[in-house]
């Protein structure tokens, strides 16, 4: 793991991985700690501004070993295995479509029972949230009743114990002679939580365009700006789509947010080839991207109907304000970037037609809008 976003030259290109390698437990075991990798990230946790994005890939549980990041809080995504999270204030079983948050400085030991690998978002500054629901009112997105806490639990043992901090984008450790799960009992709301994202009330347009993925927000990280996040960490889950007159995937776009994507299950709608679970795309700041040419083509001449999109699917979205840079495992090491990604848009074709206008107007539709004039 590292915060060194100097170390490896920008690349502003759309960038798609491969699912990402679990290691082969013949070759030797791999825990939680010793399988993580910072793919991304942007900004410095000496000062308590930025984020991180990394991806954990194990085969074995940590045995007399337990983490904490001095850094920031951990949002955890499990894409292939469940994992049991020892804490210092209960367990928790966090299974893929489900996510669960580590804050700051609580310790946690990670238990596997076959090859598991997700997604890590961590942030640096404030304490991940839910988002203001506005005009939506007191019901919707994520309600607070689903979060759900450990209940507590100890173990009092006299056990060698290695204890390993994340500080200041560094791995140390350190040793005692017991169990840090000796916790008897905790108050507060300063806890681990986790999520069930089948229990996200989707927000969704019904009349027509497409409408932004804010409204698929779980949980923000809000910067010190009123609407500029951190992060926010979006999903797009299983719906009912039933705009008319509407070109209905995600429309192709630059904007002022870095955008990384991760699949956890199933085939996301907007690029059904090639973007698979346990790999992920980012698409960086001011880069343009949107839905691959066989998805253009259905979708332009879909008789748009009522119909259910992404059963079977969940993807989710790591975004963010900050412009992130790739590490040399991103961009190198891992060996799981997809250099044919451009590909999927190289078959997109230029379907404007100038006389469209003329021969509607003459066939007696609409007449052709006047545009107004301002003078300064």
């Amino acid at each position: 793991m590292r915060d060194d976003w100097n170390s490896w030259y920008p690349d502003p290109n759309q960038l798609r991985w491969h699912p990402f390698t679990i290691p082969d437990a013949a070759k030797g075991a791999v825990d939680f700690a010793e399988g993580l990798n910072t793919l991304c990230g942007a900004g410095d946790p000496k000062t308590r501004n930025g984020l991180s994005i990394h991806i954990y890939a194990c085969n074995s549980s940590m045995l007399h070993k337990c983490m904490y990041s001095s850094d920031g809080d951990f949002l955890i995504v499990p894409q292939k295995g469940a994992l049991r999270i020892l804490t210092e204030f209960g367990k928790m079983t966090v299974k893929p479509n489900e996510i669960c948050v580590i804050q700051q400085g609580m310790r946690f030991s990670v238990q596997v029972s076959e090859p598991s690998r997700g997604y890590i978002l961590e942030t640096y500054n404030k304490h991940f949230t839910l988002p203001d629901l506005g005009p939506i009112g007191a019901n919707g997105l994520a309600n607070p009743r689903d979060f759900l806490t450990p209940v507590a639990w100890f173990e009092d043992k006299e056990i060698q114990y290695t204890i390993i901090n994340k500080f200041q984008g560094k791995m140390f450790q350190a040793q005692q002679g017991h169990s840090p799960f000796d916790v008897v009992g905790w108050h507060g709301n300063y806890t681990p939580y986790k999520y069930d994202l089948d229990k996200f009330m989707v927000i969704n347009a019904v009349a027509f365009d497409h409408a932004d993925p804010s409204i698929f927000t779980v949980l923000t990280c809000q910067s010190e700006t009123a609407g500029v996040a951190i992060a926010d960490f979006v999903i797009f889950p299983p719906r009912w789509s039933v705009q008319e007159h509407t070109f209905r995937p995600p429309y192709y776009h630059r904007n002022c947010m870095s955008e990384f994507m991760g699949l956890i299950k199933g085939k996301y709608e907007a690029k059904e080839e090639g973007f698979r679970p346990g790999g992920g795309t980012l698409h960086s700041m001011m880069t343009p991207h949107g839905p691959d040419s066989e998805c253009f083509e259905k979708a332009s001449n879909a008789n748009l109907k009522a119909e259910r999109i992404a059963d079977g699917t969940m993807a989710f979205m790591f975004e963010s304000s900050f412009s992130l840079a790739l590490t040399e495992w991103g961009n190198k090491t891992c060996l799981r970037v997809d250099e044919e990604y451009y590909k999927c848009w190289q078959g997109l074709k230029s379907h404007f037609n100038p006389n469209d206008r003329l021969k509607l107007s003459e066939t007696g539709g609409e007449s052709v809008s006047k545009v107004k004039k301002f003078s300064f």
